[in-house]
């Protein structure tokens, strides 16, 4: 495998923290949202994860767009990361990937979406280590 990119961002404090990235360009304080005992209105780790999977992930589309001969060039993913409680101190993501891609049928778009999925590095991350739905919308 051959690098081409290594971002870096040091953590402080958790979910009631701070992060900053290397070059400076994120450098932002960090709260656990009031669903988990936090407050509202700040980033969160699931807000973040969402982000950057849903621009990876359509970056892969528009990959997948191009080999198929599609325009995806108006495609939206909706990310959902779920923090969810697995026992009494055991918690685990899930994801759901809404995806819409405007002018083409149905089960076009779901073909599409379930090969970005494939290819996205996010969605490599991922695989097997927690539940994922893809779904075209």
């Amino acid at each position: 495998m051959e690098k081409v990119y290594t971002a870096v961002v040091t953590a402080k404090g958790g979910r009631d923290g701070h992060i900053k990235s290397e070059d400076g360009v994120i450098d932002m304080e960090l709260k656990a949202p009031a669903a988990m005992g936090g407050e509202d209105g700040y980033p969160n780790p699931e807000l973040l994860f969402a982000g950057a999977w849903g621009a990876c992930y359509l970056g892969a589309l528009g990959s997948v767009g191009i080999r198929d001969g599609v325009n995806v060039t108006q495609a939206t993913v909706d990310v959902h990361i779920t923090f969810n409680k697995e026992g009494a101190s055991s918690y685990a993501l899930s994801a759901e990937l809404h995806v819409h891609i405007p002018g083409i049928d149905w089960d076009v778009a779901q073909k599409l979406a379930d090969a970005a999925h494939k290819g996205c590095p996010y969605s490599k991350a991922t695989r097997g280590n927690i539940e994922v739905k893809v779904i075209a919308d």
